[in-house]
């Protein structure tokens, strides 16, 4: 197996429940996890870390956790472009990759390895080699990194 090293993460429903708060004025409110960070620090000398998100309304709350408050790298691709996006910029072969959707199955099952979280769609769930046991949003990336670290020998 090769090495890894590059670990992209869907944001909306990895790090956060997907769950998205309106009120009358628009998109309020997005719910992230509070270890999640803490699992991320752990990988962070042996792997390039990413984000991408491709909730456009909401991309400045995303920003602001991401970017902002934890210092990583965010991107907005949206679903349809998420694939050749990431193909274009990663070599599959040493790329991690955390995601939910029915969008990211492709690049799910294409890449070294993927790892979807408990409360990802099926077709995720199927294509992933790695299963987190918790929700997105609910510890799920600090569990993966866990799993990350011992499975790669990090």
């Amino acid at each position: 197996m090769n090495k890894p090293q590059n670990f992209v993460l869907d944001v909306d429903g990895v790090m956060n429940d997907g769950k998205i708060y309106y009120n009358e004025t628009g998109k309020i409110l997005k719910v992230f996890g509070a270890h999640d960070s803490d699992g991320l620090k752990i990988l962070k000398q042996k792997l390039d870390i990413k984000f991408i998100s491709a909730d456009k309304r909401g991309f400045e709350i995303s920003k602001k956790r991401i970017v902002d408050d934890m210092g990583y790298e965010l991107n907005l691709v949206t679903e349809e472009e998420r694939y050749n996006y990431m193909h274009v910029r990663f070599d599959f072969k040493t790329l991690i990759y955390m995601a939910d959707g029915h969008h990211d199955a492709k690049i799910l099952n294409e890449c070294l390895y993927g790892i979807a979280t408990n409360n990802s769609t099926l077709i995720s769930k199927t294509s992933a080699k790695y299963i987190t046991k918790s929700n997105g949003g609910e510890g799920a990336v600090y569990e993966a990194c866990l799993h990350i670290k011992e499975k790669f020998n990090f």
